[in-house]
């Protein structure tokens, strides 16, 4: 990254500033200079300030690990722990109560529930399949996957499969547009007649449910329904080899699945200069623009992919409905902590990430902005940004004011840009609501996150002692004290019908009937968006949204009143005995270091950021960089206090490395571990453990950038 020229006293990577000038700022209103000073501005006066929050941090944990270190041979006293956090300002007090203000939302942020996908920008194919996952069809999710039970058998199409696919999608029919007096496994026609959808001459028992219709009303082509804000689309064609057999003609019922998607510059990504940071930023602005493309080889034939256009049909009084054909795009920038050399400061520092995306990403979404013609990603006007691992409602207040800079310099009226909180710190999370308040004209959405969440826990504890196994972790109170006092605080705070209360991601992409029977969990909660890692997955889960009135459930819980307070947040989840045999600890630390291994190697090797990894039992996991501070978090605490030592751990790994060899051994491109160990992917994996304590946060970021630039010099 020699290349560079100057621009406004930044010294910037001559592709990165090529692509800024060439193809991200024409057409934005926005001109080079104007743009090029606003950023060496916002590097050069909001660095220092981001630089004393990471300091801030550093304090804390300081402070708290003495604290722990003075009383390792005393029992654990609550109520001295919490005085001393609030003392030393970590944990600060509530204020009144209050309402965001955050204005012209989408929909989908504000009042249609739904599956949200989050998926890696630097994969054009990935972002498109996210982008286009609004639609899903409930027969080939059914069909392809294990969500009636079992996988499909080999071979050609099954028609006694098919026939249970069918009867399964007419029971859900039947569930969510009823018809009165009989059933969609009975009907023979649906046709309408003055403004009214019938079934074999019956109407919906909400006749409100139907939307709209294409083709001629006595025999439509399709025709459209709505229930809980969701679309349902119901296709007939008497040609096709589904509907051919059907005694209605109904070809295929599709559902209006992920509704949101955050395209992801963060933790599912390996952006580590300006090439991939170039990679991300192109991708967003084809997005933007709605030109983004993506030529492949599938099946032996070349496939081009772009982004599906809005849908029409007539509507019910005879005009016309139009509903949006891709999900509502989200853009996550990253966090506080990174630096990036992708752009150089006056002293020769690098710039901070998070001001470089905040800067180029609110630029390219412009484009959307200024459309006058064509699909829009925002109808109301607005740029979503999720922004990932603040601590506190300092760091919330830097985040607001930094996009408050951004949008005079690019023109934009202030609060244009929405902000996602991710509540995935424990510092944001005791100081929730305060953290909402400082951003209160801008929130759209928070949400929580299991993984990154115990990462912080952890490092922030590491000093109180060995934690319990990540299973047992997962049953501690805290876990769920976390999860509803999450809703809780963001119902109280007004986020109902004006922003996204979101919960993870399902990590076993494979697993479908096993999603359908726990993911409805998600909206019983009160949460009205929930992470999915598939297209598949948001349409099968969207059948949860169907089921559940997440409105109505806010509505409850907001009269109940909170159902968690703070002081379950800081019930430190140690290990409340450690009888744990060699075997059992073993087997902790073979699955931690096999999912590290497993995700490390192909993080270095290969700069893939997010994918489907086996796991040591050889199911596959959609692993990012939150699963992998979690488990190498968890070694390096038990190391600490000694529940296994350093030579053990190092057999352990050099033997997962071998395991990991074995699972990818299929891939040509895939550089083994084994025998030497002495490859970039696996010090960087040693580094995350044996280091793991010194890491800013538990992050493994400062690790994984180092030892992928290493490569990358390498050739």
């Amino acid at each position: 990254m020699s290349d560079r020229v100057a621009r406004a006293g930044l010294q910037v990577a001559a592709e990165l500033a090529d692509f800024i000038e060439r193809e991200a700022l024409p057409g934005s209103g926005v001109e080079a200079g104007r743009f090029w000073q606003g950023l060496s501005d916002l590097a050069h006066d909001f660095g220092p300030k981001n630089a004393a929050l990471l300091a801030r941090r550093a304090d804390l944990q300081a402070q708290i690990d003495a604290w722990h270190k003075a009383r390792a041979n005393q029992p654990h006293d609550h109520e001295a722990y919490k005085a001393f956090l609030t003392r030393i300002g970590y944990l600060i007090p509530e204020g009144e109560a209050f309402e965001i203000e955050t204005a012209n939302t989408d929909p989908e942020i504000a009042t249609v529930a739904g599956p949200q996908l989050v998926v890696p920008i630097t994969n054009a194919r990935y972002a498109l399949n996210a982008a286009n996952a609004r639609w899903g069809s409930l027969y080939d999710c059914l069909y392809g996957t294990d969500a009636m039970g079992s996988l499909p058998p080999a071979g050609g199409y099954n028609r006694g499969r098919g026939a249970r696919v069918v009867a399964r999608s007419r029971v859900f029919l039947d569930e969510a547009f009823p018809i009165d007096g009989t059933s969609h496994a009975d009907a023979r026609r649906y046709y309408v007649d003055r403004g009214q959808l019938l079934v074999d001459d019956l109407p919906l028992l909400e006749p409100a449910k139907f939307v709209g219709y294409r083709g001629h009303p006595k025999a439509p082509d399709a025709v459209l329904l709505r229930n809980n804000g969701l679309h349902v689309e119901l296709v007939f064609d008497r040609t096709h080899m589904i509907g051919a057999r059907d005694q209605a003609g109904l070809a295929d019922v599709r559902l209006e699945s992920a509704v949101s998607a955050i395209m992801d510059c963060e933790d599912s990504v390996a952006c580590v200069d300006a090439a991939d940071k170039v990679a991300a930023y192109r991708n967003w602005l084809g997005l933007m623009k709605g030109d983004l493309t993506d030529t492949f080889r599938k099946g032996g034939q070349t496939v081009t992919r772009a982004l599906h256009p809005d849908l029409t049909y007539t509507a019910p009084d005879g005009g016309d409905v139009t509903v949006k054909g891709r999900a509502l795009m989200l853009v996550r920038n990253v966090g506080h902590l990174m630096t990036n050399p992708a752009i150089l400061l006056r002293d020769g520092t690098e710039i901070y990430e998070g001001l470089m995306d905040a800067m180029v990403t609110v630029l390219i979404a412009k484009h959307d902005l200024l459309k006058t013609a064509g699909a829009r990603n925002s109808h109301a006007g607005s740029v979503y940004v999720v922004k990932p691992k603040m601590h506190g409602p300092d760091e919330v207040a830097f985040a607001d004011a930094s996009m408050s800079f951004v949008e005079q310099t690019l023109g934009l009226p202030q609060y244009t840009v929405k902000l996602g909180i991710m509540d995935e710190e424990r510092r944001t999370s005791v100081n929730l609501k305060e953290s909402i308040r400082a951003a209160k004209h801008r929130v759209a959405f928070i949400n929580t996150g299991f993984l990154d969440r115990t990462g912080d826990e952890i490092h922030t504890s590491m000093e109180a002692g060995p934690f319990s196994r990540k299973d047992f972790i997962k049953r501690k109170a805290w876990i769920g004290g976390y999860e509803d006092r999450n809703v809780d605080i963001g119902l109280e705070c007004g986020l109902s019908g004006r922003a996204q209360i979101g919960k993870g991601m399902w990590a076993m992409p494979d697993r479908m009937a096993a999603m359908l029977e726990a993911k409805v969990d998600h909206p019983k909660s009160g949460a009205n968006c929930a992470w999915v890692p598939s297209p598949t997955a948001a349409t099968l889960h969207a059948l949860h949204y169907h089921r559940i009135d997440v409105f109505a459930v806010q509505a409850r819980l907001r009269e109940g009143g909170r159902r968690a307070h703070v002081d379950i947040l800081l019930d430190i989840p140690l290990a409340s005995f450690r009888r744990w045999s060699k075997a059992q600890i073993t087997r902790e630390v073979e699955n931690n270091a096999q999912g590290i291994l497993g995700y490390v190697v192909r993080w270095i090797d290969a700069g893939v950021g997010c994918s489907k990894v086996p796991d040591i039992h050889d199911v596959g996991l959609m692993e990012d960089r939150a699963t992998c501070r979690i488990s190498s978090q968890h070694i390096a605490n038990w190391l600490h206090h000694g529940v296994v030592l350093e030579g053990e751990v190092m057999e352990i790994l050099k033997r997962m490395a071998e395991v990991v060899d074995r699972q990818n051994e299929g891939d040509p491109g895939y550089r083994p571990m084994a025998p030497g160990f002495d490859g970039i992917a696996f010090r960087a994996a040693c580094d995350l453990v044996f280091k793991g304590r010194e890491q800013p946060s538990g992050y493994t970021e400062p690790v994984l950038h180092a030892r992928r630039l290493e490569l990358k010099a390498a050739g």
